[in-house]
C-alpha cells in the first residue's frame, strides 16, 4: 500500500468532457454529495467505504463503483492505511450518444441504469484504468479516443437500455426538488419549498431526507456546486460563479467546493481550461 499524505490527480478530456481522478485518502474523503455526471470507478488499494442508496458499501481492490446522476454518496477510508481509487466522470449526454453509436439504438432509447453500486468486471476495470491513463497522459488523440470507446462499449454491453430504477420519491419531495433545481440561484427558504410541495416544512424535511439522503439545504448546496463546476469548466471566474450560483461570496463557494471535490474552485478551473489561477493572473 502506498503511504504518505492524501493526494488527488485530476485530468479532463476536452473533446468529450470526461473527467478522470486518481486519489488517495487516509481518513475522511468526501461529505455527502451528488453529481450530474455518470461515475464509473475502481478501488485500486485499501478499503473504500461510502454510503449510497440507503446502504453502506465497502469496496475492496479490483471492485467497480457506479454512481448514476443524483446518487448521493460520501467517502472515507475503512482502514488506517487508507485507499486509492480511480474514477471517470462522464457527461450523460455524451455517454448516451456514444453508447447509441455502439448499440445502433436511437440516443433516446439508450438509457443507463446501474442496478448495483458495487460490481465485479475485470475487463471493465482494466478499461477504466487505461482510459484514466490516456486522459491524464495521452499517447495520442486516437489512443485517448480508443481507450474511452473501450469503456463505452463495455458499459453499453451491460447497462445500456436497462429500465429505470423502480424507486420513486414521494410527490412532495419531488416537487421540492424541482423547485430547487429551477431556483438554485435564489435565496429559497423552507417555507417556499413547503408551499411548492403542498405540505409543511417539517413533513417536507423528513420526506425529502428519506427520499434523497440529503436535507433540502444540503441538496440545494449540491445543486449549486454542480452548476458551479460547469461554469468553472467553461472558464468563468470563481467570484462570478459564486454570484451566479447563489453562494454568499467566493469564500463560501470555496469552502463547500473543497469539501465535495477535494480541490479549490480556482484549481478546478485551471485544470479544466489551462487558464491561470485568477489569484496569480
Amino acid at each position: 500500500m502506498e503511504t504518505g499524505a492524501d493526494w488527488l490527480v485530476f485530468a479532463r478530456d476536452p473533446q468529450s468532457g470526461t473527467e478522470a481522478v486518481r486519489a488517495c485518502f487516509h481518513a475522511h474523503a468526501y461529505d455527502p454529495h451528488f453529481h450530474d455526471q455518470v461515475l464509473v470507478g475502481i478501488t485500486e488499494q485499501g478499503v473504500q467505504q461510502f454510503r449510497c442508496r440507503r446502504a453502506i458499501h465497502c469496496s475492496t481492490p479490483g471492485r467497480l463503483i457506479f454512481f448514476e446522476p443524483g446518487d448521493t454518496h460520501d467517502g472515507e477510508a475503512r482502514e488506517p492505511d487508507g485507499f486509492i481509487y480511480t474514477m471517470l466522470y462522464f457527461d450523460p449526454c455524451w455517454l448516451r450518444d456514444a453508447a447509441a453509436l455502439y448499440t445502433g439504438r436511437a440516443p433516446a432509447d439508450t438509457i443507463f441504469h446501474f442496478p448495483r453500486t458495487l460490481d465485479d468486471d475485470a475487463g471493465l476495470a482494466f478499461a477504466v484504468r487505461a482510459a484514466r491513463q490516456q486522459i491524464a497522459a495521452p499517447d495520442s488523440r486516437m489512443a485517448r479516443e480508443a481507450a474511452l470507446d473501450a469503456v463505452v462499449a463495455r458499459l453499453a454491453q451491460r447497462f445500456a437500455g436497462s429500465a429505470d430504477r423502480q424507486y420513486r420519491a414521494p410527490r412532495a419531495a419531488r416537487l421540492a426538488r424541482d423547485a430547487m433545481d429551477a431556483g438554485f440561484d435564489r435565496d429559497l427558504g423552507l417555507d417556499d419549498l413547503a408551499s411548492a410541495a403542498g405540505t409543511d416544512r417539517f413533513r417536507l424535511t423528513r420526506a425529502f431526507s428519506a427520499a434523497y439522503g440529503l436535507s433540502p439545504h444540503a441538496y440545494l448546496v449540491q445543486r449549486r456546486l454542480n452548476h458551479a463546476r460547469r461554469l468553472l469548466a467553461d472558464g468563468s471566474m470563481p467570484a462570478d460563479v459564486a454570484a451566479a450560483t447563489g453562494f454568499a461570496d467566493q469564500s463560501h463557494l470555496g469552502r463547500w467546493f473543497r469539501r465535495a471535490y477535494g480541490m479549490t474552485p480556482a484549481a478546478y478551473r485551471r485544470l479544466c481550461t489551462n487558464l491561470p489561477d485568477p489569484a496569480t493572473a
